[in-house]
């Protein structure tokens, strides 16, 4: 399991060959996953062009806690009155996430569904990126757009992050 205190970093370019599946280089495979032949994680959609790759445990955790706090505001009807906000939040929960299976030596399988929103197809790359407390898998535009807008910000977020 994902300890609290990894931190995965790193970016890498990896081929999605023609039945959609990847590659994950070793070092970030073994974090996110460990040493086990077969690991499950749960892939997420993030923004269109992007999918996150979270160990599981650490995923259910999170995502539990809010799920449950969302069901006691509905039972105490602290969401009266936002009905569009709450099926909203349904429906995207439905579609946001899916346990995979991480295959021996990291490879994953890119489900149907997930291919159109990362926009990658078949025979082309797509870049691994280390997000600190889980792994991204970025269309190749997509990340060089994010990388223009965000990469001016570093300096300030470092500062902030850890002062």
């Amino acid at each position: 399991m994902l300890a609290h205190d990894d931190f995965i970093t790193g970016e890498f370019r990896r081929a999605v060959d023609d039945r959609h599946r990847i590659t994950l280089p070793p070092e970030i495979a073994d974090v996110l996953c460990g040493d086990a032949d077969e690991s499950e994680c749960i892939l997420a959609k993030e923004r269109f062009g992007c999918l996150s790759l979270w160990n599981a445990a650490r995923w259910r955790e999170k995502i539990d806690q809010g799920i449950d706090l969302v069901k006691q505001k509905i039972r105490a009807g602290r969401l009266e009155g936002k009905l569009s906000q709450t099926q909203l939040f349904g429906r995207l929960l439905s579609t946001r996430y899916r346990p995979v299976k991480l295959a021996g030596r990291g490879r994953l399988v890119i489900p149907e569904g997930f291919r159109e929103f990362l926009a990658v197809e078949p025979n082309s790359d797509v870049i691994v990126v280390g997000a600190a407390i889980c792994v991204e898998l970025w269309q190749p535009d997509a990340w060089r757009d994010y990388l223009k807008r965000r990469m001016p910000q570093f300096g300030s977020l470092f500062e902030e992050l850890s002062s």
